[in-house]
């Protein structure tokens, strides 16, 4: 008997072509949004260790280590966005639960990257001339790493709750016009 079935997931044939959206059952969003998330709460644990070291030498490492990767996390966040962006305008219908969570997930993102953006800003002004964060720098980081993991919530319901993008056979009232929000667990849907 076989243990491990490999080829089925790699394989892209069969799979209809979505362009910026990915392939049928392989969307291209989810992937890209890793890199991000794990950079900015990384990002934000390497200042907290510079913070609290400011005294030792290695401070000055973390709050370096922080800035290129919060740079690398902002650089990924634009193709996250760009290809969530394709995802909520060709796959969510007005007046769903799908689209106001796909909306919040939206909006908490965009503040997420805009506020990485200023950060990385600040961060650059003071590069050569700090050894660790200063207030603004730390409490942004610390500010980026929590919306970003609320945004990361939004995003796992739509997927988990919802199999937003997942190649699923049943039907879900998540994606029935209704003012009404679905709860987990709710059966009266």
């Amino acid at each position: 008997m076989r243990r491990f079935s490999v080829r089925p997931t790699l394989t892209l044939r069969g799979r209809k072509f979505k362009g910026l959206r990915g392939w049928s059952g392989k969307p291209t969003h989810p992937p890209l949004t890793d890199f991000p998330i794990a950079a900015y709460v990384l990002a934000a644990a390497f200042d907290v260790v510079s913070t609290l070291g400011r005294h030792d030498s290695f401070a000055r490492d973390f709050f370096r280590a922080g800035t290129y990767v919060f740079v690398g996390g902002a650089a990924v966040s634009v193709l996250a966005a760009l290809t969530g962006f394709w995802d909520w305008l060709r796959s969510t219908e007005k007046g769903t639960q799908a689209r106001r969570t796909a909306n919040t997930h939206a909006l908490t993102m965009i503040t997420v990257t805009t506020l990485a953006i200023v950060d990385i800003a600040l961060r650059l002004n003071v590069y050569h001339t700090r050894s660790y964060p200063n207030v603004a720098i730390l409490a942004l980081s610390l500010v980026v790493a929590a919306l970003v993991s609320i945004g990361a919530a939004f995003g796992g319901t739509l997927v988990f709750d919802y199999g937003f993008n997942v190649e699923s056979a049943t039907d879900s009232p998540v994606w029935h016009t209704s003012e009404t929000d679905v709860l987990p667990g709710d059966d009266s849907a």
